[in-house]
């Protein structure tokens, strides 16, 4: 109900048109990272993962190992959660790890650019990010406008500053 100076007025809204929904495939996942570094080799902290491993098999909570072990420290304050990832947010190595995952279900180690994961999904879900999408899309449209008036500038400015002389020799 809308109130005017000529009264009170109730508005139903019949149709809508445009409205174009952007849905997208969340993952809600959390990890462990160890990484190799000058100390530790490759091989020894692919054992020290498996030992990880079996210790969530085996019941142990996985955000406290999480906390106390992973070597992702902005992910490990939160018990290792990366919270809801879109495809594409990840190397292709982890995004292979996620897809093949149930909701619950912990991966065997999974070897990035970044070092040794155990992966977890906790959720999946599809978000309408139409909002996100649209902003992006502005954002874009504006960047490419700012782009092209500062182009058309800095060619401008650069014949205004050019010097340029015709010699026709006489042959």
């Amino acid at each position: 109900m809308i109130r005017s100076s000529g009264g009170f007025h109730i508005v139903k809204l019949l149709e809508k048109r445009g409205d174009e929904r952007h849905l997208v495939e969340q993952t809600k996942a959390r990890h462990i990272l160890i990484k190799p570094d000058t100390v530790n080799t490759d091989e020894e902290v692919l054992v020290r993962i498996q030992q990880l491993e079996i210790r969530l098999r085996g019941g142990e909570d996985f955000a406290s190992l999480a906390r106390s072990n992973s070597q992702d420290t902005l992910s490990a304050a939160k018990g290792g959660s990366l919270g809801w990832l879109n495809k594409g947010d990840t190397v292709p190595e982890f995004e292979e790890a996620l897809e093949d995952l149930e909701p619950g279900e912990i991966s065997k180690p999974v070897k990035t650019m970044f070092g040794w994961h155990l992966v977890q999904v906790q959720e999946r879900r599809t978000h309408d990010s139409t909002e996100d999408y649209e902003r992006s899309k502005v954002k874009s449209l504006i960047r490419s406008r700012k782009y092209d008036e500062e182009l058309f500038l800095w060619l401008r400015r650069l014949r205004d500053e050019s010097y340029v002389e015709y010699r026709i020799d006489d042959l």
